[in-house]
């Protein structure tokens, strides 16, 4: 490995979020996982949770589109509602669903800097009413044209965006590493930084 292949992946490891996780409800287009997972790598979101109760798991996530991405993501795949919820809700303290409905707060409106997951559901019938029963509270991303729809990875991608956006300012990137040192280690080890100690700083 070159010295600079090792630098770049110490910086991906460095700015890795793990208080930001992605929840794809029965996505049924694996091209669209495969965009919001391109994201996920891009603003530093490590953890994707792919829950399908209606649909099969799928296989693979389009590898035309994600060959280089997927393996830089740890991606839990459950066909539970209640196991992956319950497991979500233990390790974040805010769990927000992309739903139009009456309490809706505008994504702007969220605190993005809490250890917090974001829900995104099937492209024609969105999250389910058992999913939204654990989450804390539902947003929208604010439009003004006649359609009053984005595609799943675009929805996806411009929520991120926003929790990039506060955690910068929260200086939360190019700090001091936010994962813990073993999880950290381990995806070293994973990505060929055989050589790195577990106790090493770096």
């Amino acid at each position: 490995m070159t010295p600079e292949r090792e630098a770049k992946i110490i910086r991906v490891l460095n700015n890795r979020q793990p208080d930001l996780a992605i929840v794809m409800e029965n996505i049924s287009d694996p091209h669209n996982i495969s965009a919001v997972m391109r994201t996920c790598d891009a603003v530093g979101v490590q953890e994707i949770f792919v829950l399908n109760n209606v649909i099969n798991p799928h296989r693979d996530f389009g590898k035309k589109s994600s060959a280089s991405a997927a393996g830089w993501l740890t991606i839990h795949q459950f066909t539970n509602t209640q196991q992956c919820m319950e497991a979500i809700k233990q390790r974040y303290d805010r769990v927000y669903a992309t739903h139009l409905g009456v309490a809706s707060k505008s994504l702007y409106d969220l605190n993005l800097t809490e250890k917090v997951a974001l829900v995104f559901g099937n492209e024609h019938s969105g999250v389910t009413e058992e999913c939204l029963s654990y989450c804390n509270g539902n947003f929208i991303i604010p439009q003004v044209g006649m359609v009053q729809s984005l595609n799943i990875s675009v929805a996806c991608a411009v929520s991120l965006y926003e929790a990039f956006r506060q955690r910068n300012v929260a200086g939360y990137y190019n700090s001091t590493a936010r994962l813990p040192q073993v999880q950290r280690q381990d995806l070293a080890n994973k990505w060929g930084l055989y050589d790195m100690e577990a106790g090493e700083e770096w």
